[in-house]
């Protein structure tokens, strides 16, 4: 005998959906990306609340990122089940919304600013190339 209708619903608060995102946001966190963003980026002159807290709104922006977000909806999926207990400081959709409609052309280049140092803090962080601190040349192939 098969059913009729099956339906199926995860809604316990203590599931973790996106449990990767542990690892990372410590990796990320021992590269101080929240206080390479706290020193650098700022948002003046903006008239609603995206100039709030940046660091925050950037992490989280990756966080979301990282979890398969790719729209500002689906940056949402940080807020369900047991996430909340693993993150602080997740934001909402709209709030990371606004942030990014704040943006402009230097606030970018603030990221950039943001983005170099904080690889130079990952590279001391996961040495994935003993020897790096030596010279290395990269030849090209033959054309």
């Amino acid at each position: 005998m098969s059913p009729h209708a099956v339906s199926a619903a995860f809604d316990d608060s203590n599931l973790v959906a996106h449990t990767g995102l542990v690892p990372v946001m410590r990796l990320a966190a021992r590269g101080q990306l929240s206080e390479l963003v706290r020193e650098t980026v700022r948002i003046d002159g903006a008239d609603n609340s995206g100039r709030t807290n940046p660091a925050a709104k950037v992490t989280s922006l990756i966080a979301a990122m990282c979890a398969g977000a790719d729209s500002i909806e689906d940056a949402d999926r940080r807020r369900h089940g047991a996430m909340p207990l693993l993150f602080g400081g997740i934001r909402a959709p709209s709030t990371l919304g606004t942030f990014l409609r704040s943006f402009t052309h230097g606030h970018a280049l603030q990221l950039h600013a943001v983005h170099r140092r904080f690889l130079s803090q990952l590279a001391a962080h996961t040495p994935l190339l003993p020897g790096a601190g030596q010279i290395t040349f990269i030849e090209a192939p033959p054309s």
